[in-house]
C-alpha cells in the first residue's frame, strides 16, 4: 500500500503531526509529539477523511501554499504580531502577514481544532500565550465577543489592539459608538487603532493588485497609528490616516454602503426607461389596437424594449455634458469661478462618470437587441407576408435607393458612436485613467465624449429621416420617441457651439484662469464704526 506524503494529509492529520505547544496541554490538547521521531505509528489515511479535511480549507489557501513556500516556514528573525480569532478574515490576515515576512501568533479558544486551517508557519496557541509576546494584536472577532477578552486585561496592558471588525447595517444604526470605541472602553490601558475593516478577506489573500489598496486607519495615538501604517505598507497596501478614533464610526459605515455613487444615476435611468417604455407602449401597441384593432402586444418583450434603450442611452449621454454647460453659464453670469455651485449642480457634476457608464450599458444592450431582431419568429412571418404582397402586386423590383442609403449611414454612425462610448468607458476605469496624463484624460472624456454625442445625434436623425412628418390617420397624433429625445442633446450641442464664439470663449477662459468681473473689494466693518461699509478699489 502506498503511503501518503505529508503535503497530501488532511487538516486533522497535519494538526496531529505538528508540534503541540505547552499551552495546548493546558487546553487539553494532549502530550507534545513531533513528526518524524518514530514515536507515532503512521496508518494509511482514509481518502474520505482526507477530502473532508481539504474541503475545510479555502481554495485559494492551498494555492498560496504552493506558490509561496515561505508560508510553511517559520521566520527566524521577524516582527511578531498576534491575532485573536480564527475565522475567515483571521486566516486571510495570517496568510498575508506571513507572506510579508511577519511572525504570527494566533490565539484561539480551541487551538487543536483550528491549527489545520492556518499555514504551518503560524503559531497556533491559546489566547493567553498569543497576547503575551506581540506588541501589536489584531482583534479579528465580532463585537459581541469582546467581553470574552476581559480575562486578558492584565496581559493586554500597554498593547496596541487593531480592531478589524464590522457591524451589520441594523447594528450600526442601533449602536451609538463604533466597535473600536467600544473595545477601547473595555480596555482603557490599551491603545486601540481601527484599521483593515474596509479590506476583504479575498484582497488579503490575493494581494492588493486584485482589490482595494487603501487601508483606512484611525486612532488617538499617532505613534500607534504609525506602527500599524508600517505594517499595512509592508503588506503592500496604502495607509490613509482618517484622524482620531471618533472617525472609526464613519470608517465602519463604508463597507455597509451599497454603491452609494450609483444610486441617483440608477434611479434616473430607471425613471427614463419607465417613461419611454410607457410612451412607446401607448404609441406602438395600444394606440394601433384601439384605432385599427391590430394586435401588436408581441412587441413588448423585444421591439418596445429595443426602442426604449437607445432613448435612455441618448438622453443619459446628453446629461453627462449638460451640467458642464450650466456651470459655464453660471460662471459667465457671475464673472468669477470663486463661488460655489448650487448643491444640486455640484452633485450632478460628481455623478457624470456613473451617468456615462449607464449610457454605455444601455447602448450596448440596444446593439445586442438589434442583432437579435432578425431572429424573431414575427420577423420571419413579416418577410413572408411582404414577399406574398409583392407577388400579388406583380412587382419584380422593390429596391429603394434612398432607404438603402439611410440604413447604411444609420448603422455606420451607430457603430462609430458605440465604439467611442466603449473607449470612454474603458478610460474611466481607475487602472486606465491613472496611467493617462490630465491632457490625455481630458481629451478622451471631454472632446471624444462630445464627439460621441454629436455622432449619436446624427445617428438618431438618420434613423428618423422623414418619419416625424408622416401623417397618421389617427384621431390624435403621437410623435415618434426619437423626436422627444432630441431636445436635451440639441440644447447641449447648441450651447457648446455658442461657447466657441470668441466673445464667450475668451471671457470664459479668463474666468477659469482667475479673472473676476468685479474689481472692487468691499470690507464690512463692525456696526460701532462711523461708516458701516467702506470700499477699497484694487
Amino acid at each position: 500500500m502506498a503511503w501518503l506524503s505529508l503535503e497530501f494529509l488532511g487538516a486533522e492529520m497535519v494538526r496531529d503531526l505538528t508540534w503541540t505547544r505547552p499551552c495546548e496541554r493546558q487546553c487539553g490538547a494532549g502530550p507534545p509529539q513531533r513528526a518524524g521521531q518514530g514515536t507515532r505509528s503512521y496508518l494509511p489515511l482514509n481518502p474520505a477523511k482526507r477530502m473532508s479535511g481539504d474541503m475545510d480549507k479555502p481554495l485559494i489557501f492551498n494555492q498560496l501554499l504552493e506558490s509561496n513556500p515561505s508560508l510553511t516556514e517559520i521566520p527566524s528573525q521577524a516582527q511578531t504580531v498576534g491575532i485573536l480569532g480564527s475565522g475567515d478574515f483571521a486566516r486571510s490576515l495570517a496568510t498575508r502577514l506571513l507572506g510579508s515576512g511577519f511572525g504570527v501568533m494566533v490565539g484561539s479558544r480551541n487551538p487543536k481544532r483550528t491549527a489545520g486551517l492556518f499555514p504551518a508557519a503560524a503559531h497556533i496557541t491559546c489566547q493567553e500565550e498569543a497576547v503575551s509576546t506581540p506588541e501589536i494584536i489584531f482583534v479579528a472577532m465580532y463585537r459581541e465577543h469582546y467581553s470574552t477578552l476581559c480575562k486578558l486585561s492584565d496581559l493586554l496592558v500597554g498593547k496596541i489592539l487593531v480592531d478589524v471588525s464590522n457591524s451589520t447595517e441594523q447594528e450600526h444604526l442601533q449602536q451609538r459608538e463604533s466597535n473600536a470605541e467600544h473595545l477601547a472602553s473595555l480596555f482603557p490601558a490599551c491603545t486601540v487603532v481601527k484599521a483593515f475593516n474596509v479590506i476583504s478577506a479575498w484582497t488579503l489573500q490575493a494581494g492588493p493588485k486584485d482589490g482595494n489598496k487603501q487601508v483606512l486607519i484611525s486612532g488617538d495615538q499617532q505613534e500607534a497609528k504609525h506602527k500599524v501604517s508600517e505594517i499595512a505598507r509592508i503588506m503592500g497596501f496604502i495607509p490613509v490616516d482618517m484622524g482620531s478614533l471618533v472617525s472609526a464610526r464613519e470608517i465602519e459605515a463604508i463597507p455597509l454602503r451599497l454603491l452609494p455613487e450609483w444610486k441617483i444615476p440608477t434611479i434616473l435611468a430607471l425613471g427614463l426607461f419607465v417613461c419611454f417604455y410607457t410612451y412607446n407602449f401607448i404609441r406602438d401597441v395600444l394606440h394601433p389596437y384601439i384605432q385599427e384593432h391590430k394586435n401588436r402586444f408581441y412587441k413588448l418583450p423585444i421591439s418596445v424594449v429595443n426602442t426604449t434603450l437607445p432613448c435612455v442611452a441618448y438622453v443619459m449621454l446628453s446629461l453627462v455634458y449638460l451640467p458642464g454647460v450650466l456651470a459655464a453659464i453660471l460662471q459667465l453670469h457671475r464673472g468669477t469661478k470663486y463661488r460655489h455651485f448650487p448643491d444640486w449642480l455640484d452633485h450632478w457634476l460628481q455623478h457624470r462618470k456613473q451617468i456615462g457608464l449607464i449610457s454605455f450599458f444601455c447602448a450596448s444592450l440596444h446593439a445586442v437587441y438589434s442583432f437579435c431582431l432578425p431572429l424573431r419568429r414575427s420577423n420571419r412571418y413579416q418577410i413572408v407576408d411582404d414577399a406574398v404582397k409583392q407577388v400579388l402586386a406583380n412587382k419584380s423590383k422593390i429596391w429603394n435607393k434612398e432607404e438603402v442609403w439611410r440604413m447604411e449611414i444609420y448603422v455606420s454612425l451607430g457603430i462609430l458612436a458605440l465604439g467611442i462610448l466603449s473607449l470612454l468607458a474603458i478610460t474611466s476605469l481607475p487602472s486606465i485613467s491613472n496611467s493617462l496624463s490630465w491632457r490625455e484624460f481630458s481629451f478622451v472624456q471631454s472632446t471624444l465624449g462630445f464627439l460621441a454625442l454629436v455622432i449619436t445625434t446624427f445617428h438618431t436623425l438618420t434613423y428618423g429621416w422623414t418619419r416625424a412628418f408622416e401623417e397618421k390617420h389617427y384621431k390624435f397624433y403621437l410623435p415618434p420617441t426619437f423626436t422627444l429625445t432630441l431636445l436635451v442633446p440639441c440644447l447641449v450641442i447648441l450651447a457648446k457651439g455658442l461657447f466657441l464664439l470668441p466673445c464667450l470663449h475668451h471671457r470664459l477662459a479668463r474666468i477659469r484662469r482667475g479673472w473676476e468681473k468685479e474689481t472692487t473689494v468691499k470690507f464690512v466693518l463692525p456696526t460701532d464704526y462711523p461708516n458701516t461699509e467702506k470700499t477699497s478699489h484694487v
